[in-house]
């Protein structure tokens, strides 16, 4: 039977449901054992851990901001590594929800012991990682700034919420992007650099993405006022077409740059910079995904 660690985020870790998904598969003779985090550097710790005894894989039960300290510390090691598993335990879970990791705590956890791990892209953000969507500009400015008490009380929808509180007064970035084919420059809306489809409660960014490409699905949204409404949303309907305000396309790197530093959300991780270089490392890491994953080729 597999042998595994689980890391409980601290704030999840007293959930009835998630004592009996242990025992249940503790029961059925898998070495289980549980870590909680408490401060920050726990999740690196934890993985030390893993590293050190050369467990196959640790199952991170948290939120998309947890996957996402859990990957950036894999990634950042040498040698063998474990596999990536998930329980998805946060307000989105958009990762393990596009990639149909069941969000139930047991069928997760069996899932994450008994599952097939998959290799697949990662993203780099200058020196952070990220598994899914960095979004930029209005996106990253909704995730940093609705409140905790507002995301746990109405789920991923609160993002929408606030979002249409907050589109009334949000100033667009005059930026710069260049890929290896153009180069542009705009007033900024929104920005997302995806390895995943969704982000923000089930948004969805780059529909058709894969994370086993070696390409990154890119989507910016450039500044419209009241009148271009309708334009706008005929433009995000149909995605296959270029349009005034939308553009969708897919690279292996993608640099954005700002005179002011443009506000960054790295799978729920706020980040900001002057200049942003996005870059594909392909086949990059192991995750325990569910076998009709839709985002692998």
């Amino acid at each position: 039977m597999s042998e595994a660690l689980l890391i409980l985020n601290g704030k999840k870790a007293n959930r009835p449901e998630i004592r009996q998904a242990v025992n249940t598969l503790r029961d059925a003779e898998h070495q289980l054992e549980v870590r909680v985090t408490w401060e920050a550097g726990d999740i690196d710790r934890y993985i030390d851990e893993a590293c050190g005894r050369n467990l196959e894989r640790v199952v991170v039960g948290g939120g998309d901001g947890s996957v996402n300290e859990a990957a950036n510390s894999i990634l950042t090691r040498e040698g063998e590594v474990p596999a990536l598993a998930i329980m998805p335990l946060g307000t989105a879970n958009d990762f393990a929800t596009s990639c149909l990791i069941p969000p139930e705590p047991l069928e997760s956890l069996r899932l994450a012991l008994t599952g097939e791990s998959r290799s697949i892209d990662a993203v780099q953000a200058n020196e952070q990682f990220f598994l899914n969507v960095a979004s930029a500009g209005f996106g990253a400015a909704v995730t940093a700034n609705t409140p905790v008490a507002l995301k746990n009380f109405l789920g991923g929808g609160a993002y929408t919420i606030s979002g249409l509180i907050q589109a009334l007064e949000f100033e667009p970035y005059p930026s710069r992007v260049r890929t290896p084919d153009w180069e542009s420059s705009g007033q900024l809306l929104v920005g997302a650099a995806c390895n995943g489809r969704t982000a923000g409660g089930g948004q969805p960014m780059a529909p058709r993405a894969l994370l086993n490409d070696g390409l990154i699905d890119v989507l910016i949204i450039n500044h419209f006022s009241a009148p271009d409404v309708p334009q706008v949303l005929q433009e995000r309907n149909n995605p296959g077409e270029e349009g005034k305000f939308i553009r969708r396309f897919k690279v292996p790197w993608l640099e954005g740059e700002s005179d002011h530093k443009i506000p960054v959300n790295l799978d729920g991780e706020p980040y900001a910079a002057n200049r942003i270089r996005f870059s594909v490392k392909p086949s990059a890491i192991k995750v325990i995904l569910s076998p009709d994953c839709p985002c692998i080729q």
